[in-house]
């Protein structure tokens, strides 16, 4: 819905304000501030047809006081999709710090000769950065190269032992396993370019030269690991772009079928790796080459001894500046990552209980009743996360009391600001209206599911949180989501509101057109 359209909602909330919401018995004066608050805005936009057969919780509160000025179903367990990272980065910001680093790392057992010659193996071992580019192994392979060594006459050891072997998250579903937001998690990877979608590798395509020509492929970064498969045609201009590019469950053969049509434009396609740390290992041995540095063996994982030595290290960014890309494109394996990454440097555990059981204490050591809530992975890709619009709103004033929170707020996507790192998943949403540049938040996207809790500044300037989670819709309401943005930045509290029980509103017809199908997270690549 355009930003022009969100106004008119606004306006329309309004113009029906005194047909709905008037408390029985209540007093004139009473009513007459109802009819016109923010109880009986919102009201009438949650009384939409497409929440029918749905469930619905909306829990708006000042961001000062936690005064609750909204609830309808705000203690209602939902599954929130990736709302849930706002209880990961939170956790993380305060057990790692915004100033922690991940690191990989490259080890010998055996000295250099005077020839440059080591001998035995050399390892590679991760330390859980997902923001691992191949320049990062670029920069490895420069430090080994410079410290003498021309010839490994060893393996090249892959090691992701820093985190358990567990690769996908709970009930995480076999259809999104090809995908980018379901991409294997290990604490040796590598991601292909700036979005930092770790565990994946881009198929770019282009039609070829005539009609019945195969496809062109490339793959980026260049590897040896995943096989291409390529039985895609050039079609004749004008027809029908089926192309379809998909990886093998199990497997790292990408199957290419389908066909392109002729002066199509290039075309990105994200898969991901199976075992992303021999795809890591791969793309460094690469490098290695590059820089006149042999390796004699083959590659293969194992653990690093004890006794080895480094030889180099590569260092990402600060925890607070990966925070950005995290949030404003909702980074599943990000979010993975981090609640492995707590496990590992707090208990020397990196594997999923144990990581989700320290986001967990964290929430409840900052009030939310974590008895009612259910975690299951860090990201929201889990059906069984179950949260409330009430927990999600602790958890949003908390944030505002600790020290990284000016970081971590503006990691949060911005409505309505196009830019793509600022904007985030937010950027195409309540443009033009009082809520764009203003209103932070974080989304979330299942099949089904739809979620948009965080920060707003209202027409007083009065700053509120909220939290609003659907479940189980067949026509998406994320235009009413929208709405309520928009609702909350609109609205003045110059009368008070007094609250009432929500009362069922006329029905809005809007549709946004979403619809059923919607992917497993919030971003979407893409040809």
């Amino acid at each position: 819905m355009s930003g022009r359209g969100l106004v008119a909602v606004a306006a329309a909330v309004a113009a029906t304000a005194g047909l709905v919401g008037q408390s029985a018995g209540a007093p004139a004066a009473v009513q007459q501030v109802q009819a016109t608050g923010l109880q009986q805005q919102l009201d009438t936009l949650l009384a939409d047809s497409r929440f029918q057969g749905s469930q619905v919780g909306l829990l708006v509160r000042d961001a000062t006081t936690g005064e609750t000025l909204y609830d309808r179903n705000g203690s209602t367990r939902l599954v929130p999709a990736s709302n849930t990272k706002l209880f990961t980065s939170t956790a993380a910001m305060h057990t790692l710090g915004a100033g922690f680093r991940f690191h990989t790392d490259v080890l010998a057992t055996a000295p250099v000769k005077k020839n440059g010659k080591l001998q035995g193996d050399l390892y590679l071992k991760g330390f859980g950065d997902p923001s691992a580019l191949e320049s990062d192994y670029v920069g490895l392979a420069k430090q080994i190269a410079a410290a003498g060594i021309k010839r490994v006459d060893g393996d090249l050891i892959a090691d992701d032992t820093y985190f358990d072997h567990v690769r996908l998250g709970d009930s995480w579903a076999w259809d999104d396993e090809p995908f980018y937001y379901s991409a294997e998690i290990s604490a040796l990877t590598l991601a292909p370019n700036g979005d930092l979608d770790s565990g994946t590798a881009i198929v770019e395509s282009r039609p070829g030269a005539t009609a019945g020509a195969p496809v062109q492929l490339n793959l980026r970064p260049a590897n040896g690991v995943l096989k291409l498969i390529n039985t895609a045609t050039t079609g004749a201009a004008g027809s029908a772009d089926t192309l379809n590019i998909e990886r093998d469950h199990g497997t790292n053969i990408v199957r290419i079928t389908g066909s392109l049509p002729l002066g199509a434009g290039l075309g990105s396609t994200w898969v991901t790796v199976w075992e992303p740390p021999l795809y890591a290992a791969d793309v460094f041995r690469r490098a290695l080459t590059a820089e006149g540095v042999k390796v004699d063996g083959k590659i293969r994982e194992a653990a690093t001894p004890a006794a080895a030595r480094q030889l180099a290290r590569d260092e990402s960014m600060t925890l607070g500046e990966l925070m950005n890309p995290f949030l404003k494109l909702s980074n599943n394996m990000h979010a993975e990552t981090l609640v492995k990454a707590m496990g590992a440097v707090t208990k020397a555990n990196g594997s999923w209980p144990t990581g989700l059981g320290i986001v967990t204490a964290y929430a409840k050591s900052v009030g939310v009743d974590t008895s009612t809530i259910r975690l299951s992975d860090g990201s929201g890709l889990s059906r069984k996360v179950n949260v409330t619009p009430k927990s999600v709103t602790d958890i949003l004033l908390a944030a505002e009391k600790e020290p990284w929170f000016q970081q971590w707020y503006d990691a949060l996507p911005i409505a309505g600001n196009p830019d793509r790192f600022t904007g985030g998943t937010l950027r195409t949403r309540m443009a033009g209206t009082p809520a764009a540049n203003n209103l932070h938040g974080k989304t979330g996207s299942l099949t089904g599911v739809t979620a948009l809790s965080g920060y707003v500044t209202n027409k007083d300037g009065r700053k509120l949180v909220f939290s609003m989670i659907t479940d189980n819709y067949l026509t998406s309401p994320r235009s009413v989501e929208d709405a309520v943005g928009v609702t909350l930045a609109s609205w003045t509290d110059q009368a008070p509101v007094t609250p009432i029980k929500p009362a069922a509103g006329k029905a809005l017809s809007s549709d946004d057109g979403t619809g059923p199908g919607d992917p497993g997270n919030d971003w979407i690549k893409g040809r």
